[in-house]
């Protein structure tokens, strides 16, 4: 199932920054949750939408790390992902459109894979697994492009025992939230972009990267004292 804002649909700088997308989405999510349910970010730019719906709805935030596979030359595009339980996930299609060979393939998920168990150490460190068997969660981006990192991410959290998963992104490519609702139980995006051309950071007025250092400082302030 697919909950959106109609009201935004196909427009572009809706939200002012992560936090703010994260108000929205927390709206959109209000009385939908198990009392419970984790609130899982992918890092780093899902930590603070996931941060702001977590303090809005009184649930506990955690990550689920993912990262995307990319060409040597070019970090802002994917051709598969890495999930923190070591699982690779490759788009043959996008892998031939890059023009990625079978060498370059073999070193950029080696990369991925070293990256995701570095954060993991991060950003984990002492903590117990992700979710206990049965668990509700809701998996949190900042947003959804071609939507495989996010799908390596469902499978992940769903081998890891997760019961019922829910997506929540702020923008999306419409193909890829139609595709990704075919795999949950809901997901919420509530700027549906159509058309071929997308990109996550049209939805924001203001844009950048997140470092790890100010993903480690949000997950501080908002987990027990006790899991730090």
């Amino acid at each position: 199932m697919i909950h959106e804002r109609p009201e935004l649909r196909n427009r572009i700088q809706v939200f002012r920054d992560r936090a703010h997308a994260g108000e929205v989405l927390a709206r959109m999510l209000e009385g939908r949750l198990a009392s419970g349910t984790r609130v899982l970010a992918i890092p780093a730019g899902g930590v603070p939408v996931a941060a702001a719906i977590a303090q809005a709805l009184g649930l506990p935030l955690d990550v689920a790390v993912v990262s995307k596979v990319t060409p040597s030359w070019n970090s802002e595009v994917g051709y598969g992902a890495v999930a923190f339980d070591g699982r690779a996930r490759l788009d043959a299609g996008a892998r031939a459109r890059l023009g990625v060979d079978d060498r370059e393939a073999r070193e950029g998920t080696a990369r991925t894979v070293a990256k995701v168990r570095r954060r993991v150490e991060a950003l984990r460190a002492g903590l117990g697994p992700v979710v206990a068997p049965g668990d509700p969660a809701v998996l949190v981006d900042d947003g959804l492009a071609s939507g495989l990192t996010m799908a390596t991410a469902v499978e992940a959290v769903r081998d890891a025992g997760a019961g019922r998963i829910v997506v929540a992104v702020p923008t999306g490519s419409a193909r890829a939230v139609q595709r990704l609702a075919e795999e949950v139980d809901e997901v919420h995006c509530a700027n549906v972009r159509t058309g071929w051309s997308f990109a996550v950071a049209d939805a924001y007025d203001r844009w950048s990267d997140v470092d790890e250092e100010t993903v480690r400082d949000i997950l501080d302030r908002h987990r027990p004292s006790g899991s730090r």
